[in-house]
């Protein structure tokens, strides 16, 4: 059937009196058409490109061109209330894009330093240096008090020991104390762990805790102090080590740690650090958090800023930290 077909499709215009086409017009229609076939290719793949160059926003709902970055980095201590604060604030501001990192206070400071952040968190005020060399650089450092925090003393679940003066946690921090029989406790040998230094609950921790507020002392911590990286870095240490003894902000503490009471000087009373204990002035090793603008905030730093210190004060609560109001 199919052969049949061909054969009257090919004489069908003699029937009809149509004229065959010549060799020169046949040999002609084989240049057009290929000429014609890579003219009509060109166009079409012209055509994808075209669409494929589409500038971002224009016809597609997930993002637009109008769109504001604020960058955000530093404290660790900060960094899961930054977060926090971020995705509430885009939920209800589209247009907006914030990106937050940690790294550590002295990190965030060096990059605002630097020009290359908006906004730069830390858990300790700005040292005089990191001023000076900002200022130098054409930037004049703003502070901005966005929370507060309790640095928590914790130790394992298994350890007797209830509380502990700022005397004592100091001379356990400079191995003048080394025994947990020295405080109370098993004769057992202590272990103490640390934030790394460009970590701003590090530097908050020794100078008001090691050197007791002293600013002429140069006590630092012993050698032998274990240093970890993270907040995460000192809960997991503390849930497997019976015999150490570490710090953390209080929105870091889990229930598998023991948290231990806190005395400002011998013959004072004990606190467990607390939002209510804070806001009393009761707990003694508390401080204030830190955000950090090159210069005065404008624009949509200056909303973002005003929405944290007011609408964005609850995240700081459910959290674990301590509110402003």
């Amino acid at each position: 059937m199919q052969s049949d077909f061909i054969y009257a499709h090919k004489v069908s215009p003699q029937k009809q009196g149509a004229r065959l086409p010549n060799k020169k017009e046949r040999r002609a229609t084989k240049t057009i058409y290929p000429l014609f076939l890579t003219l009509l290719i060109f166009f079409l793949t012209s055509l994808t490109a075209c669409r494929s160059q589409q500038v971002p926003g224009e016809g597609d709902d997930t993002t637009s061109s109008s769109t504001q970055t604020i960058e955000n980095k530093g404290s660790d201590t900060l960094v899961n209330i930054a977060l926090a604060w971020a995705e509430v604030y885009m939920e209800e501001n589209p247009d907006m894009r914030i990106s937050v990192t940690g790294g550590g206070s002295g990190t965030g400071i060096a990059a605002l330093i630097n020009g290359t952040v908006n906004i730069a968190n830390a858990s300790r005020a700005m040292k005089a240096e990191e001023v000076e060399a900002a200022e130098e650089n054409g930037i004049t450092p703003v502070e901005h008090v966005v929370a507060r925090d309790a640095i928590a003393v914790v130790v394992h679940p298994s350890n007797p020991v209830e509380g502990l003066t700022l005397q004592q946690i100091s001379d356990i921090y400079t191995q003048k104390i080394t025994n947990w029989r020295q405080v109370g406790g098993e004769d057992r040998p202590i272990v103490p762990l640390s934030r790394q230094s460009n970590s701003g609950t590090y530097v908050y921790f020794l100078e008001n805790v090691v050197r007791l507020g002293n600013k002429d002392s140069d006590l630092l911590f012993a050698p032998d102090t274990l240093l970890m990286p993270s907040s995460e870095g000192i809960s997991a240490e503390i849930r497997q080590n019976p015999n150490a003894i570490g710090y953390d902000g209080l929105g870091y503490v889990t229930d598998d740690q023991k948290v231990i009471a806190v005395a400002a000087d011998k013959g004072e009373p004990y606190v467990l650090p607390s939002i209510e204990t804070v806001n009393a002035g009761t707990y003694p090793i508390a401080r204030p958090l830190f955000m950090y603008t090159a210069g005065e905030p404008t624009g949509d730093i200056k909303v973002y800023l005003d929405w944290i210190l007011n609408e964005g004060q609850v995240e700081v609560s459910r959290l674990g930290f301590v509110p402003l109001k």
